[in-house]
């Protein structure tokens, strides 16, 4: 407080006194009035300290909001869910480049076979002369170089929120992963027709582990299996003529089999229907659908293409009563990274990520689980897709594509921008070397190559070689 040299007036008596003035509020106080300001001040300072030592009490004794206990539970949910992702793509990227390791191994064990049959060849023969020596020495050396050069397999991080999202991309492209490429037809091949060794169109194919075929015979509205080495199918489904009944089909464009109770899961495309066959007994599993495409993933999951909304769903097995989950695509027609133009063949594969032969769009897309677009992993390009067909993945990742108006099959690597012609490429015609409008793509458990030859009415298989 500092006193004034004249009198003013009091704020409070408004009588001219010797006053005093409150820096606080800035207003001028005699000696009587000011005391009570003081004790009002003080007054309102007690109220405070009260006021702070209930709320210090309450504070203390404060328990966890449940809203944040929670919270916390959501957090350690993610923790442990991430964890066991994390734990699941290590198995199997340490998978992944244990089965290239043992692959460059056999390739060697393969050669080295190959060139120990050619040495003894010739040491029985006792036929040889300095070339045949210099080639012996060189086949040699290329051998012990390819195993001693550095391996082109590398890990490649994806960087998303978090987690690293990481894969496993191989640059080598084992000598012996080509085929003969004068195929044996082991399925049809008898002409137009629908005797149970002909076809009329086959479609999708799918192949067991007994090397049984299964293919949609399109136009004959039925599921033909042809048994491993058979001169003739068998009819397994439909081949009552085309209608809607539960015995009949309508122009079927894929099929697969359910490795758990070998049930037969047909794409039934004009009946607008994905039906399930079982010792002759019908179910339809999933009803006003264009489908084309039919795929199942390791879960049992069942994924479908639908090719007039252009999109891919999936349904739990057991539940499909339900519309299904749009995995890909369901943007509308169109060419934009999440649009499809009338998506055909499907493949999934370990990781649930869905390969799509995306046809009027002349490309091959792969969705992710959960991705909001799809990346293009096969396209128009060095060579030039034209109405892709069939799609299916190896081990290592590698694409195959039924490129049907090229009258070939091609594969990609992932991240590459060409692919290379694996069979046919020819031109078009019915020769072992020739193919007419490839549609199913398939492999066996040896890896040779199955393709149904629509044009010719055929199944043709390409042996695997080194």
């Amino acid at each position: 407080m500092a006193m004034t040299n004249n009198k003013t007036q009091c704020v409070i008596c408004n009588k001219d006194k010797i006053t005093y003035l409150c820096e606080g509020c800035s207003k001028n106080f005699c000696l009587i009035d000011l005391t009570r300001h003081r004790q009002l001040l003080n007054e309102e300072l007690r109220h405070i300290i009260e006021d702070y030592d209930q709320f210090k009490e309450r504070f203390g004794e404060q328990k966890p909001n449940p809203h944040d206990l929670s919270l916390i539970n959501e957090i350690n949910q993610w923790e442990m869910d991430s964890v066991i992702k994390i734990q699941q793509k290590a198995r199997d990227c340490r998978e992944i480049v244990i089965k290239s390791s043992q692959t460059r191994i056999n390739d060697t064990e393969k050669k080295l076979n190959a060139l120990s049959e050619q040495i003894k060849q010739i040491r029985d023969e006792n036929e040889f002369n300095e070339i045949n020596l210099e080639y012996l020495r060189n086949e040699l050396k290329k051998i012990r170089q390819e195993l001693n050069s550095p391996s082109k397999t590398y890990i490649q991080q994806e960087a998303q929120s978090i987690i690293n999202e990481i894969s496993i991309i191989s640059l080598e492209r084992p000598t012996f992963n080509k085929w003969k490429q004068n195929a044996i037809t082991v399925a049809g091949g008898n002409g137009y027709g629908h005797e149970l060794n002909q076809f009329k169109y086959p479609y999708g194919i799918f192949i067991d582990k007994n090397k049984n075929i299964f293919i949609a015979d399109y136009w004959n509205h039925r599921i033909v299996e042809w048994k491993y080495n058979a001169e003739e199918g068998d009819i397994i489904a439909g081949g009552n003529y085309q209608g809607n009944r539960m015995d009949q089909l309508n122009s079927p464009t894929d099929v697969i089999v359910d490795p758990e109770n070998h049930s037969i899961i047909i794409a039934d495309q004009g009946n607008r229907r994905v039906i399930q066959w079982l010792n002759q007994n019908q179910d339809i599993l999933i009803d006003n659908i264009d489908c084309f495409g039919v795929a199942m993933d390791k879960h049992g999951f069942l994924y479908v293409s639908d090719h007039k909304k252009n999109e891919v769903k999936r349904w739990k097995m057991g539940e499909y009563n339900n519309e299904g989950i749009i995995v890909a695509g369901g943007n509308g027609k169109g060419n934009e990274l999440n649009q499809l133009d009338l998506p055909a063949y499907i493949f999934v594969d370990e990781d649930q990520s869905i390969y799509i032969s995306d046809r009027d769009n002349h490309r091959v897309m792969k969705w992710r689980k959960n991705a909001e677009e799809g990346i293009i992993v096969a396209q128009k390009n060095l060579n030039q897709l034209s109405y892709p067909r069939g799609v299916i993945v190896d081990d290592l990742g590698r694409i195959y594509v039924a490129d049907m108006w090229n009258n070939r099959v091609i594969r990609w690597c992932e991240g590459e921008e060409d692919g290379e012609i694996v069979v046919g490429g020819n031109g078009k015609g019915s020769e072992s070397n020739q193919l007419d409008n490839p549609y199913g793509l398939s492999f066996d458990n040896e890896g040779n190559l199955y393709v149904a030859d629509n044009g010719n009415f055929r199944v043709q298989k390409f042996d695997i070689v080194l």
